[in-house]
Formats: C-alpha cells, sequence, structure tokens
C-alpha cells in the first residue's frame, strides 16, 4: 500500500507532463536502416530495398536515397529477408532481426553482377524463428482475404480463425487456452486487459492494423494482467509515404448491411499520418438466439488517427487517437414477440388481467475512445528509452424496453427489467529502457495505472409469479395478491420463499425500479527486467515481473518467467520449453456489483448470494509449463506445436444478474488446463499458400465458488466440472491462390476457410443420469415429485434446464426446476421419439405432481440435432458434459485487386460468403454468461474499392 501510495505521487505529476508533451512508449515495432554501397564504397543511390516475412506475409520495399541511404520505420518486431537490387550489381541478401526498439543497421555492399527481379526464401532457416515464446504472425496482406464471420467484431473474428488455442464464442467473444476471455491488447505499446467482446466494448478497427503477433506461450515479463493470449497489434503509420496513399471503399451484402470507409496515408521521411474512418449499418450487428434473424439491427462508426514526427534523429514522437460509437438492438428470441404479461394496475389483484404488454425491445449504446502519445529517445546505437502514458474510455448504457413489463423472458434467462449505465476509464503512465549488445537484449520497465470504474443500476422484476406472497395448497406460487395479509387461506395461502424486501420493486404489483450505484478506483504498479540472451544455437529468455494489485482486494505477486529455444540449422529446428507464473487480475466490467452486491438486502437474494463463499473478487495466480518446436520442411512449410500445463488459483468466470442480460465476474477456488496448440503455414508455392491452426485445451474448474455474487447451478461440491468455454478441438484451415500474371489476371485471388469447432460445453441440456455424484444431468433426472424420472418404468429426461437452480416449494420441500419453454426445445433441436419441438409445440409426455407439471421423454428416445445429449447414465460434468454439436463452417472469397490494370489508380472488387452451406448451428445453449446464440446464416457480402 505504501509504494503504490508513493509511485502515485511520483507518477500521477509525471503523467501529466507527457500528456502536454505528447510522449509515451511504442514497443510493438522498431526499424530498419542502413546504407547502398559499391565494393569501392561509393554510395549507390535508387537502389531497391525489401524486407519480407514469409510466414506472415509482412513485405516493404524502399529506395535508396541520393545518398544511399534507405529507412524502415515501424517494422513489427520479426526476423525478415532483406535483399537490395540495383540494376548492374547482384543482389545483396541478408537476413535482419527485429527485437526491440534500438534501430537495426545495415550496411550493404554490392558486387557487380545481374540483380534477381524476385525475392525467394532460401531455405527453412528463413521459415524458423528461434524464440522459445510460442506465437503466431498475421500480417495485412492476409487477414485483408481472409473471409471473417464478424463484421462487427472483425479484430475478434481475425484472431479467431488466425491463431491456435481459440475457442470460438457469440458477439466476437473468443477463450484462449481455456481461460474465460482472459486476454490482453498490446496496441502501438498501449496495454488493455479489459474486455473487447462486442457487449463490452468497442474494437480496434482492422483497416487500422499493420499486423499481429498473437502469444499463445508463455508471456514475457513486460505482459501482465491477462495473459492466457497477448495479441500484440503494430497500426498502420504513414512515416515515409511521400505521396498521398489511401482507398475509400463501399459493401453492401446480407441482412442489409452496408459498410464505407476510407483510409488516407502521407508523410515524409521525418513525419507521417495515418487516418482512417469506417461504418457498419445491418440487421444483424449481435448472434441471436434463432436463426432466422429480427430486432436485431446495429451500427458503428471508427475514426483512427496515428501522426508520427522525427524532431531529431534521436528523438521522435508518436500519437494514436481513436474514437468508436455503437447503437444495437439486443436480438429477440420468438419468446419476445407479443410478450404476455400482468396488465398494468392489476396485478396486485386476487384476479390480474393477463395480455399483451408488446415485443422486448432492448438496446445498446458503447462509446469509446482512446488517446495514446508516444515519445522515443535513441540514447545511443544499443540503447532506446520510452516514456508514455494513455487514456482510454468505455461508456456503455443499456436500456429497457418502453414498457418494462415487455422485458419478461423465459424464468431462466430474465425476470427483471433493467437499465444500466457503466464508465470505465483506464489511465496509464510506463518507462522502459533497452539495451542491445553484444549476446544481450535488456529490456527493464515499469507502470503505473490506474482504473475508474463507475456502475449505475436500475432494475425491477417484472415476472408476477417471481416473489409472489400467496401460493395454493401444494406450495405452488399463484399470481396476483399485493401480500401475505390478502392470502385468505382458503385457495391462497402465505408463500414461505416470499421476500418481503422486493416487494417495493416489483413492477407487477405497482411497485418502481430499484436503484444501485457503485464505484471504486483500481491502482496497479508493474516493475519488470528481462533479458534475451543469445549463445550460439541457444536463445533464453529470462525474466522478473512484479505487480501490486490494490483494487476492493489488495495483492502482490512475484512473477519470474523462463524461457529456453534451441535451433538445429541443419534441420530447420527448433525446440523450445517456457515457465511463466503470473498474477491474473479480476474482470473490471461490472466488478463493484459482483464484489459488494450481497451486502445489499435487496440484490443478495437477486444475485442468489450464499454464505459458503466470500464476495469480494481476489486476484489470481498461475503456474504454466510450455514445451514446444517449430520444423520447417525445405523453403515450402513450417509446423509449430505447443504442449501447455496452466494450473491457476482463484479461476474467473462470469455470473448474471437476476436473470437479465448484465454479468459480471465471480472466482473459481482453482483451475487445471492442459492441451495443445499447433499452427502450419506453407508461404508461397507456386501462388498458393496455406495456413492451418488447430487446439486442443481442457477446461477443467473446481468448486466452490470463492468470490463474486451469484451461486452456479449445476456444479457438485467436490467434483471438477468442465467450464461452458471448454471444447475439444478446433481447427481453422486457409487455403489462398493468386493468379498467375497476365494482363487481367495479376491480381485476381481466391480464398477459401474451413472451420471446424468441436462444441462448447452446454451444461443446461437436458440428459438423464441419476447415480453419478458428479453428474451433469441433476436437474433433468428428477421427475416434478423429486424422485428419478421415469416414463412406462424406463429412465425418462424431464425437459428442464441443468444449468439454473432449482426453487424448492415451501410445502412439499421438493426440488422446482424450471422447465424448457417449446422456443427453448427449438433452439436446442430437441426431438423426442422423432417428434420435433416448434416454437409453438413442446415435446414430450406431461407429468404433474400437486400442479407442478414437466414434460419428459424417455431417455432412449431424447436427441437433438443441435446438440450433443450424452447417452443415459453417462452424463458427467467432466468427463462427459453435454456439448454443442460439432460443426463444419465453409466460407470463401475471391476478389480482383487492381480490375482495370490501373497504375496510379486502381478498382478493387471482393465478394465474399460466409457460411456457404448455410449450415444451421449453436454457439452455445444457455450459457451462463450469454445464453443462447446461433453462427451467421449464409451471407454474400460485395465490397468495391477505389485506390491511390
Amino acid at each position: 500500500m505504501l509504494l503504490i501510495s508513493r509511485a502515485k505521487r511520483l507518477v500521477l505529476p509525471l503523467l501529466f507532463l507527457l500528456f502536454q508533451g505528447f510522449v509515451v512508449a511504442q514497443n510493438n515495432s522498431g526499424s530498419i536502416n542502413g546504407t547502398v554501397t559499391d565494393s569501392q564504397g561509393a554510395v549507390v543511390p535508387g537502389a531497391s530495398v525489401k524486407i519480407i516475412n514469409p510466414v506472415s506475409g509482412y513485405i516493404r520495399t524502399a529506395a535508396s536515397d541520393a545518398s544511399g541511404n534507405f529507412q524502415f520505420t515501424n517494422v513489427p518486431f520479426n526476423p525478415y529477408h532483406l535483399t537490395v537490387d540495383a540494376n548492374g550489381f547482384a543482389s545483396f541478401v541478408q537476413d535482419v532481426d527485429v527485437r526491440s526498439g534500438i534501430p537495426v543497421k545495415v550496411t550493404s555492399a554490392l558486387k557487380v553482377g545481374e540483380s534477381s527481379t524476385t525475392v525467394t526464401v532460401e531455405s527453412g532457416g528463413d521459415l524458423v524463428e528461434n524464440d522459445p515464446t510460442f506465437h503466431t504472425d498475421v500480417d495485412r496482406s492476409l487477414f485483408q482475404k481472409l473471409p471473417l464471420e464478424s463484421q462487427s467484431s472483425s479484430l475478434s473474428s481475425l484472431v479467431t480463425m488466425a491463431s491456435p488455442g481459440v475457442a470460438a464464442d457469440s458477439n466476437g467473444l473468443f477463450h484462449g487456452l481455456g481461460d474465460h476471455a482472459s486476454n490482453s491488447f498490446s496496441i502501438d505499446g498501449q496495454s488493455i486487459t479489459d474486455q473487447q467482446s462486442k457487449v463490452f466494448s468497442n474494437q480496434l478497427p482492422t483497416n487500422a492494423v499493420q499486423s499481429l503477433e498473437v502469444i499463445s506461450g508463455a508471456p514475457p515479463a513486460e505482459f501482465g494482467g491477462k495473459t492466457s493470449l497477448v495479441i500484440v497489434a503494430t497500426t498502420r503509420s504513414g512515416q515515409g509515404v511521400t505521396k498521398p496513399t489511401g482507398s475509400i471503399y463501399s459493401s453492401y451484402g446480407s441482412f442489409g448491411s452496408a459498410t464505407g470507409g476510407f483510409d488516407l496515408s502521407y508523410g515524409g521521411k521525418n513525419w507521417g499520418n495515418f487516418i482512417e474512418f469506417d461504418g457498419l449499418n445491418t440487421g444483424r450487428f449481435l448472434d441471436p438466439p434463432e436463426f432466422t434473424v429480427f430486432h436485431d439491427k446495429g451500427n458503428e462508426e471508427n475514426l483512427f488517427d496515428r501522426v508520427d514526427y522525427t524532431f531529431t534523429p534521436r528523438d521522435s514522437v508518436h500519437l494514436d487517437l481513436n474514437y468508436s460509437r455503437s447503437w444495437f438492438q439486443t436480438p429477440n428470441a420468438f419468446s419476445g414477440l407479443n410478450v404476455q404479461n400482468v396488465v398494468a394496475g392489476t396485478g396486485a389483484s386476487a384476479n390480474p388481467t393477463f395480455a399483451t404488454v408488446g415485443n422486448t425491445d432492448q438496446r445498446s449504446f458503447i462509446g469509446t475512445y482512446d488517446i495514446h502519445p508516444t515519445y522515443t529517445r535513441i540514447v545511443n546505437d544499443y540503447s532506446v528509452f520510452n516514456l508514455g502514458a494513455w487514456a482510454r474510455k468505455d461508456q456503455y448504457k443499456y436500456f429497457p424496453s418502453g414498457n418494462p413489463l415487455a422485458d419478461l423472458g423465459p424464468a431462466n434467462l430474465q425476470t427483471s427489467s433493467i437499465s444500466q449505465i457503466r464508465s470505465l476509464l483506464n489511465t496509464a503512465a510506463h518507462a522502459d529502457y533497452s539495451y542491445a549488445r553484444g549476446i544481450n537484449n535488456i529490456k527493464v520497465g515499469a507502470q503505473y495505472g490506474q482504473t475508474f470504474l463507475r456502475e449505475s443500476d436500475s432494475l425491477g422484476i417484472v415476472e408476477n409469479v417471481y416473489n409472489s406472497p400467496c401460493t395454493d395448497v401444494n406450495g405452488n406460487p399463484l399470481a396476483g395478491y399485493s401480500g401475505s395479509a390478502t392470502c385468505d387461506g382458503i385457495v391462497s395461502f402465505p408463500n414461505g420463499n416470499y421476500l418481503p424486501v422486493l416487494a417495493p420493486y416489483d413492477l407487477t404489483r405497482g411497485g418502481t425500479h430499484f436503484n444501485y450505484v457503485g464505484r471504486t478506483d483500481v491502482k496497479e504498479l508493474a516493475l519488470f527486467l528481462e533479458d534475451q540472451i543469445k549463445a550460439r544455437n541457444w536463445l533464453f529468455n529470462l525474466g522478473i515481473r512484479g505487480d501490486l494489485y490494490n483494487g476492493l482486494a489488495v495483492a502482490r505477486q512475484a512473477e519470474p518467467r523462463v524461457g529456453i529455444a534451441y535451433n538445429f540449422p541443419r534441420t530447420s529446428t527448433v525446440l523450445r520449453v517456457s515457465y511463466a507464473r503470473t498474477l491474473e487480475t479480476p474482470f473490471n466490467e461490472n466488478l463493484v456489483l459482483s464484489s459488494q452486491g450481497c451486502s445489499d438486502p435487496v440484490l443478495n437474494p437477486l444475485l442468489a448470494c450464499a454464505s459458503t463463499f466470500g464476495t469480494t473478487l481476489e486476484p489470481g495466480f498461475r503456474n504454466e509449463f510450455h514445451a514446444g518446436f517449430q520444423q520447417a520442411f525445405g523453403k515450402f512449410a513450417v509446423v509449430g506445436g505447443e504442449y501447455i500445463w496452466k494450473y491457476t488459483h482463484n479461476a474467473f468466470d462470469f455470473s448474471v444478474l437476476g436473470n437479465t442480460p448484465i454479468t459480471f465476474p465471480i472466482d473459481w477456488h482453482n483451475s487445471k488446463i492442459p492441451g495443445f496448440a499447433i499452427n502450419a503455414s506453407i508461404p508461397n508455392f507456386h501462388n498458393f499458400s496455406a495456413n492451418v491452426v488447430m487446439s486442443s485445451v481442457s477446461a477443467r474448474f473446481f468448486p466452490p465458488q470463492v468470490a463474486g455474487a451469484g451461486a452456479t447451478s449445476g456444479v457438485a461440491v467436490g467434483f471438477p466440472f468442465r467450464i461452458d468455454h471448454d471444447e475439444r478441438y478446433n481447427e481453422t484451415t486457409h487455403l489462398q491462390y493468386n493468379l498467375p500474371g497476365g494482363k487481367f489476371t495479376r491480381a485476381m485471388w481466391a480464398g477459401f476457410n474451413w472451420r471446424y469447432d468441436s462444441g462448447l460445453v452446454a451444461g443446461s441440456t437436458p440428459c438423464y443420469n441419476i447415480a453419478d455424484p458428479n453428474s451433469a444431468c441433476g436437474n433433468s433426472s428428477l421427475g416434478p415429485d423429486g424422485n428419478p424420472a421415469t416414463l412406462n418404468g424406463v429412465p425418462a429426461v424431464a425437459l428442464v434446464d441443468n444449468g439454473a437452480a432449482p426453487s424448492t416449494n415451501p410445502v412439499t420441500g421438493i426440488p422446482v426446476a424450471i422447465p424448457l419453454n417449446a422456443d427453448q426445445e427449438t433452439q436446442s433441436g430437441l426431438s423426442c421419439g422423432g417428434d420435433r419441438a416448434t416454437p409453438t409445440h413442446l415435446i414430450g409426455t406431461p407429468v404433474t405432481y400437486l400442479g407442478t407439471t414437466y414434460y419428459e421423454c424417455p431417455a432412449n428416445q431424447l436427441t437433438s440435432s443441435l446438440l450433443k445429449i450424452p447417452a443415459a447414465g453417462t452424463g458427467d460434468n467432466d468427463k462427459s458434459p453435454p456439448r454443442v454439436a460439432p460443426r463444419n463452417l465453409f466460407d470463401a472469397s475471391i476478389g480482383d485487386d487492381n480490375l482495370f490494370s490501373g497504375d496510379k489508380y486502381k478498382w478493387s472488387l471482393k465478394l465474399t460468403a460466409i457460411n456457404i452451406t448455410n449450415k444451421t448451428a449453436l454457439y452455445n445453449f444457455l450459457s451462463t454468461f450469454s445464453g443462447t446464440h446461433f453462427v451467421t446464416p449464409r451471407a454474400l457480402t460485395g465490397e468495391v474499392g477505389f485506390h491511390f
């Protein structure tokens, strides 16, 4: 605490000075410069200099000036193949490695001879990288042609499709290596550890990104917070672009989706500006709970500007500015149409009137701004000093339906109407110093950050029997009545589960909204030291990081990071092992509500708070171990793989507020996540290229829940379970072919994607397993009488939600589960003996006990076209949980980057088809975090662009 207080007094004044002078650190890229001479030392002007990374597809060209000098700025950290060509001289070839902000200097002495007209990969050594950290590099040249499933979350879609170890989820959410969205972005050196799913924030537009490095291995010491995946993004720059260069584009496609935008790069040797603006308007903004799309409109606009200026050969500044806004509807299910609820003014009577109250109409608005200035000082030929700061804010607003009673959904999804205004302001200042000489590449740094959280929620109960004052003689809740004193003792009796504290906020009985306001400031201080040591074919990454977290809880952690790699040049093989200790910080979204809501007497029952665990979320810690390889096959292909073991104490997940769309973080006792990830690439073989990523990760979590509000149902204490983002296997294959050069075909290309997902865990799925103490079928194995469900003497499945906690009948003491409605049965593709559910037709046989009715189906006759239901007696939370059914999705794109063979001005055309086969498939079903969502139906899009 004392150290953080002192750091705050020192760093905050520095932060003010930094903003005054436009200074912050840009740590994701370096530079290459040099002089072209002949064998006698005379400078050679006009020489063509090219750098290429054949795996990522990154290519840059420059020309030597009158003094023979050339320069490449904003070069992502990676190895590159450099060639220099000039008339009358043989080609000069050299491999260069950019690993820090320290400029890489190249002196190229050309010999008399004939130059080459093409850049070729000399051997497999150009394809492998002697690096202990497993990662995937993706350049703009690839993702411009990659068919992306989500237009509103294109950056998330890019990471999901192009890197291994990523489980795809709805609405741009992705889970890296078995953890719940525990990912961070490093954008030009700015660390963003808050959630970037479309329902939480606005993402950096992909049109502003030059290249990505997705780190799946043990994170180096400079990265902290959330490190299952670290996405390092380098944005586009205009420095050195002496002629205005840019593009204007527009597209239109399925669901009325229209996009438009422009980008412009312009600058000189010492300055540059890149600006980008784009917009989207679509009828399918989010992934809906129905394959049919309705009430799903949305729009977004993005503005990004990057300014670079070099004052002297040693001093430069850099500024990123970004503003994004989005507005979108919460997609409706069929049950959200013509909602039936009590008529206002009648809900407290003994005979309330029910009628149509309208359609559910919930909406969201998100505004995001980001200011990220940068200063870099080249101290000498061996060292660079960076100093920096940033401010980034998300403003989120959630709006209920005009008539709050129309927000009523199924009892397992929404029983309250809610509005929310939430803001997250993240500010930080940091400094780092890099020194590279001889075998050492040392980096030392410090960062102080403060995140200001403000939460405001307003909610009211909209289900009339959620908190009924009265029951019938069998204990079943009755609609109507204003309080227990109004129960007549003849047909209505006081409800033992009635909570008078909720009565003032029951909108069906004339109540008003309950208002909750929470706030906190989270302070974080990080110090790190790392050294990358090259010793012949060995490379050692040695680092130590110290994190001090001071929010609603306090944590301190020393985190060693170690990585070792060995390169076998003769076989183009790299072997590596690594270890990292990390401090896992809580998610900031609705953190105050989750940590303090249980102390409020109104929120306590709505959040299903339990006395068996604490409420304040504590940071966790993780030990992770990695072992991997990279192998090149000649100059044609390269394969890399990694095996992962991760052990986390205090593992984070999410729960929901009172059956509303508002989610918040919780803590489980621990998790164990083993698995593997593989990437493979064919860089360019006769104009054909291919990229394949695949992974298998087991996300095993262990109860009890130790912090955060909300008790999660379906988990047996003392037994592990698979979290709902666990997936056995996924794979993406991208194939691309560029037509060989004729006058009209040299810019034509075609791309094809195949994505396979074995299916996320779907814990709400009905199934039958009565004997297993770790049964995944606890609710659905019991009939309404509380005994094992049977039909005609054979085991039966009650068609109820296994993921929702049952209530207890106050008279009989029997647990009462929440039945699936007809629409939910349809969403899950359920059939009973060949009888398929529809939005208006429940399957199975009705079974009633003392007024409680379940629909049941013989266990051997229950099937699903969209879910994988365990066989009777096998459903186990750890070994055999229910899952979403496996799916194969195919996408394709075709384009011409120069339709009319122009030189200075070019027109482009691109056609994209998503889900070519129109496959009906689910991302998830009644997930605790996100509900039910379908993949995109077949979507066709055409885009035309003008480039200059």
